[in-house]
C-alpha cells in the first residue's frame, strides 16, 4: 500500500461513479416523440442563456450513448447516475409511455449492465414538461399527481433493472434559480410563493418513494448543501447566516431526514404555508435508504435589510483558490458539512456523494496544445480526501458520482463551463478524455485491486 493514497482510505465496498443529466447531454429535443421541457421553453429566450445555445443537441448524447457507455466502461466506474427526462417518457407528462423513448432508455440501461455499471437513475433533474408547466408546474399540487404516474411509469418499464433511485434533484436549486430569481427555467420571480414549488417537490419525493419502494432497489433523495458562513461577527450578519442555512440546508435535509420543517423557516417573508396539507409532512418524512448529497463550495453571507425579498446577500470570498466558475474550492468544508449532518441527523441513512466537481477553462501552451487539467485533479483527490476525513470521523458515507462524466449544457451559463473528465470539442462534439479521466481511471483501479476493508 502506498501511505497517504486516497485508495487506501476509502472502504472496500465505496462506490466510485460519474454523473450527468438529461437535459445537459442528450439533445434530440425533438426526436423519438419527446416534446418540450421548461428548459427547452426557457432557453428559446434570447438573453436567458449566457451564449445563446439550447439544449436541442447539446453534447448529442442520444445518438453517441454508445460511445459515451464505452467511455464509462474505460474509466471503470462501479455506477452511472443519470437522469430520464420527463419529456421523452411521457410527452404529454401524463397518460401512456412512449415506445420510443422506452427504447432508448432500456438500450442504455442494459447496455450499462452489460459492462458492469449500475444504473443509479434520477427521476426528476429539472426538466418538467411545458404542459405540466402549463398547469402550474411545481406552484400546483397537480404536479405531485403528475409526477407520481411517471414515476409509476418508469418504475414499470425499468425497475428490474435500475440500481438504485433518486427521485428529486437539488429542489433548493430548483426552487431558487427557478421560481424565486428566474434566472433558470421556468424563469418566475415569485419569492414568498416559491415555498409552494419546494414543498410540492418534497411532497414528490414521498409519493414517489412509496412507489419506486416496490421495485426493491435503494430510494434516496439528492439534496445541494452548502455549509454558510457568516460575513461578519455583527448581530445581524450572523442571522442572516442562519436563515440562509435554514432556507438552503434546514429546508430541504429535515423534513425528510426527522420530519417537519424548521421552525425559523417561517422567518423567511412571504412563505405560503397553506399548500401544506395534512398528511405531507408523514409522506415526505417516509424512510430512505440513501441520502444523496450535492457539495461544490461553502457560501459566505450578509444581511441585506434593503431586499424585502432575501434578507440575506451573497459574499465574495475575498481570498482562496476559485475554480473558473468563481466557486471557493474548499474540501474541509465537505468534511465539516457531513459531519454536522451526522451530529444533527442521528439516524441518518447512508450517505452518498451524488454531485462534486469543477469548472475550469481548457489551458494550452503557446503552440495552442491542450495541457493537463491538474486543477481538476487536484480538486478530485483533495474532495475525496474530504470524504475520507468524514468517514473517518464517523459518517457512513459509501460512494461518490464524479460531475461530470463529460462537458455538458450547463443550464444558463449554456456550454460555456466545463466539468467534464471528457472534453466535448464544441464544433464536432467529438470525446477526448482528459488527464482526470485517466487520473479518476487509476484511482479506481488502485482502489479495487487493494480490496481494503
Amino acid at each position: 500500500m502506498i501511505p497517504g493514497h486516497i485508495a487506501d482510505r476509502l472502504p472496500a465496498r465505496f462506490v466510485f461513479g460519474a454523473a450527468t443529466a438529461a437535459a445537459q447531454i442528450e439533445g434530440g429535443a425533438a426526436e423519438g416523440g419527446r416534446t418540450s421541457s421548461i428548459w427547452d421553453a426557457f432557453a428559446a429566450v434570447p438573453g436567458k442563456i449566457a451564449d445563446g445555445s439550447t439544449p436541442t443537441v447539446a453534447v448529442d448524447h442520444y445518438h453517441r450513448w454508445r460511445e459515451d457507455v464505452s467511455l464509462l466502461a474505460d474509466l471503470g466506474v462501479d455506477a452511472y447516475r443519470l437522469s430520464l427526462s420527463w419529456s421523452r417518457l411521457l410527452p404529454s407528462g401524463r397518460g401512456p409511455l412512449n415506445p420510443s423513448g422506452v427504447t432508448f432508455y432500456s438500450r442504455l440501461i442494459d447496455a450499462l449492465l452489460e459492462r458492469d455499471i449500475a444504473p443509479w437513475v434520477t427521476l426528476y433533474h429539472w426538466d418538467m414538461p411545458v404542459e405540466i408547466m402549463i398547469e402550474g408546474g411545481w406552484l400546483d399540487r397537480g404536479s405531485v399527481d403528475a409526477f407520481e404516474e411517471y414515476v409509476a411509469a418508469a418504475c414499470g418499464a425499468f425497475g428490474d433493472r435500475v440500481a438504485a433511485w433518486m427521485t428529486i434533484n437539488e429542489p433548493v436549486v430548483h426552487t431558487g434559480y427557478g421560481y424565486a430569481l428566474g434566472i433558470e427555467a421556468p424563469g418566475l420571480t415569485l419569492y414568498g410563493a416559491a415555498f409552494q414549488a419546494a414543498h410540492h417537490q418534497l411532497l414528490a419525493h414521498g409519493r414517489a418513494a412509496a412507489v419506486l419502494r416496490e421495485t426493491g432497489s435503494p430510494v434516496g433523495i439528492v439534496n445541494n448543501h452548502t455549509p454558510v458562513r457568516a460575513a461578519s461577527d455583527r448581530d445581524e450578519d450572523l442571522l442572516a447566516a442562519g436563515m440562509y442555512d435554514v432556507y438552503h440546508n434546514g429546508q430541504y435535509a429535515q423534513p425528510v431526514l426527522s420530519g417537519g420543517y424548521p421552525d425559523a423557516l417561517q422567518m423567511i417573508p412571504g412563505a405560503a404555508w397553506d399548500c401544506v396539507h395534512d398528511g405531507d409532512l408523514a409522506a415526505i418524512a417516509a424512510p430512505l435508504d440513501f441520502y444523496g448529497v450535492n457539495y461544490y463550495q461553502p457560501t459566505t453571507v450578509a444581511a441585506d435589510p434593503a431586499n424585502p425579498n432575501l434578507p440575506f446577500a451573497f459574499v465574495e470570498p475575498a481570498d482562496g483558490p476559485v475554480t473558473d466558475f468563481g466557486w471557493p474550492i474548499d474540501p474541509a468544508a465537505l468534511t465539516e458539512f457531513l459531519v454536522g449532518l451526522r451530529a444533527a441527523y442521528p439516524n441518518l441513512p447512508p450517505v452518498y456523494i451524488t454531485e462534486n466537481g469543477c469548472a475550469y477553462d481548457d489551458v494550452r501552451d503557446a503552440d495552442g496544445r491542450l495541457l493537463a487539467d491538474t486543477a481538476r485533479i487536484d480538486y478530485l483527490d483533495a474532495h475525496l480526501g474530504a470524504v475520507a476525513d468524514a468517514i473517518d470521523a464517523g459518517v457512513d458515507v459509501r460512494g461518490y458520482f464524479h460531475w461530470s462524466l463529460m462537458d455538458n449544457w450547463e443550464w444558463a451559463e449554456g456550454m460555456t463551463r466545463r466539468f467534464g473528465l471528457v472534453r466535448i470539442d464544441p464544433e464536432t462534439l467529438d470525446r477526448t478524455p482528459r488527464a482526470s479521466f485517466g487520473h479518476y481511471r487509476d484511482l479506481i483501479a488502485a482502489h479495487r485491486s487493494r480490496g481494503i476493508d
